[in-house]
């Protein structure tokens, strides 16, 4: 009888999975068709988990009822795409990339009349300003326009206001520091007026900010970069999204091109591994040489 009870119990769990997996190609495909979001080829336990908490979020007993409402309800829409576009983001990430950068990579950034570069998912604009102060350092911000492209609209509004939450600070100035930073880190904001919570980075920092939505899943590529930034978004794809995102970038950086990605990233199985050479493996750093 426990053994029927348990064969019982695994049949209806496998019923389970699939209705949710229909459930979530039939969200995915109608966000698609209705707003134009692909969601589509994201790593499903990844969209699985975070359909699932939006579903509770909005107070639903099913994926099917999520789907309806945003079908309906564009404001539903918006919460859920919040949901689903990770916004997870630090001044200087990762100190040992930046200050890889400085070394390998900025002398031959000297060498251009004009530099490009693009921070692709720039999330709420924290790697943006990171960039700014380092390039300012360096001596290259003014020959710079920096070009930060998100989904996520919300996320664009407050990279392009320069403000971070103050209680960030301590970390940043850390990450900033062993990132060889050259310069006191205060030195590039002041305490928000009438918001304690926040501090704003000077605003000379965003003058050659270019912010622009761009769809990384669904959107061509639309000039030629020196540098490309897009660390930490391509590990929500499947393997199929990640070359087609790693076609987008070879097709868009100059030749000798910079590639940075995230430390739990990789080009190796992209298609693309033999079109660079290594800056530094262990910090994900690349340079396109064909």
């Amino acid at each position: 009888m426990s053994d029927f009870l348990s064969d019982l119990h695994s049949a209806k769990d496998l019923i389970d999975e699939e209705r949710q997996k229909i459930e979530i190609e039939l969200l995915l495909e109608g966000i698609y068709r209705m707003y134009g979001n692909d969601f589509r080829d994201y790593a499903y336990d990844s969209i699985c988990r975070r359909i699932t908490h939006a579903t509770k979020q909005q107070g639903l007993s099913t994926i099917t009822a999520l789907l309806e409402r945003v079908l309906h309800d564009p404001d539903s829409m918006e919460l859920l795409l919040r949901n689903l576009t990770i916004n997870v983001t630090e001044m200087f990430r990762t100190p040992s990339l930046f200050k890889k950068f400085r070394t390998k990579v900025v002398p031959y950034l000297h060498t251009y009349p004009s530099i490009r570069i693009w921070h692709a998912g720039c999330s709420t604009g924290e790697e943006v300003l990171s960039m700014a102060i380092l390039l300012q350092e360096e001596g290259l911000y003014e020959k710079t326009r920096i070009y930060a492209t998100d989904i996520d609209q919300e996320a664009l509004e407050q990279a392009q206001s320069g403000r971070v939450l103050i209680g960030s600070m301590q970390q940043y100035t850390n990450n900033y520091m062993m990132s060889g930073g050259k310069a006191s880190f205060s030195d590039y904001y002041t305490v928000s007026s009438g918001d304690g919570n926040k501090i704003t980075f000077n605003p000379s920092l965003l003058e050659q900010v270019i912010f622009a939505g761009h769809n990384l899943v669904t959107d061509q590529s639309f000039n030629e970069f020196h540098v490309i930034f897009c660390r930490n978004v391509m590990i929500y794809f499947n393997r199929n999204l990640q070359k087609r995102v790693h076609s987008l970038f070879h097709e868009s950086l100059a030749q000798f091109g910079v590639l940075a990605i995230g430390e739990r990233e990789t080009i190796r199985f992209s298609g693309f591994e033999q079109y660079y050479e290594q800056i530094s493996e262990t910090e994900r750093l690349y340079r396109k040489i064909k």
